[in-house]
């Protein structure tokens, strides 16, 4: 692959590991909705799906009436089908930088203040007031935990009541740096160290992709 398409894979990957690597290295934890979370991993696959199927599918007779402006119209396909799937996804609550343990009493403090009806059952949760059904899941490898709902019928205004609620209990909480930021920022900075060696050690390679990616 020539050292333009490999730039345009790896950098917004790179970003996106820097992003995380920061954010596990904060010693407060994260909270941000599934669907945040989602467009921002479709962020960082843009570059891959651009060089891959975009190109690869990319319309002949677009190309030739369009030019260059059909990536415009492609890429505005990909976003426009992102931020569809992020908007139907069902309802979840990410939460970066934190043990299930950690998270556990925050939680229960969140929950008494926007509904004092909510019930237990192991590591599901009722919130009868909110029209909210939930439960907890974790990666532990990575310190991050989730609340995901369960059920049919959710309360998007509920989420959002239960989100501020969180985000207020998680701010007294102090933790240490996540480890595997070092592993993230690493990764990330070899990733950018990649493609702007590739860019500067072969500006002919780089011209010529562009031309046969935009035409001119």
């Amino acid at each position: 692959m020539d050292p333009l398409r490999t730039a345009i894979a790896l950098i917004p990957l790179a970003s996106y590991l820097l992003l995380l690597g920061l954010v596990n290295l904060r010693r407060r934890p994260l909270v941000t909705t599934g669907a945040n979370d989602l467009a921002t991993l479709g962020m960082a696959l843009s570059g891959l799906v651009f060089i891959g199927p975009i190109e690869l599918f990319r319309p002949e007779p677009a190309t030739v009436k369009l030019g260059a402006y059909v990536w415009l119209l492609l890429l505005g396909l990909y976003w426009l089908g992102l931020s569809l799937v992020a908007m139907v996804v069902r309802p979840r609550l990410a939460i970066y930088n934190v043990t299930l343990e950690q998270l556990r009493p925050a939680v229960a403090e969140a929950v008494a203040q926007v509904d004092p009806d909510a019930r237990w059952a192991g590591d599901s949760l009722v919130l009868p007031r909110l029209h909210v059904q939930l439960h907890l899941d974790s990666f532990p490898l990575m310190r991050h935990a989730s609340l995901v709902s369960s059920g049919g019928e959710q309360s998007l205004e509920g989420w959002r009541r239960l989100k501020r609620a969180l985000s207020r209990s998680l701010q007294g909480l102090t933790v240490s740096p996540n480890p595997r930021s070092v592993t993230l920022l690493t990764f990330a900075v070899l990733l950018f160290a990649i493609s702007v060696a590739g860019l500067v050690a072969s500006p002919e390679q780089v011209a010529q992709a562009w031309v046969s990616l935009t035409g001119f």
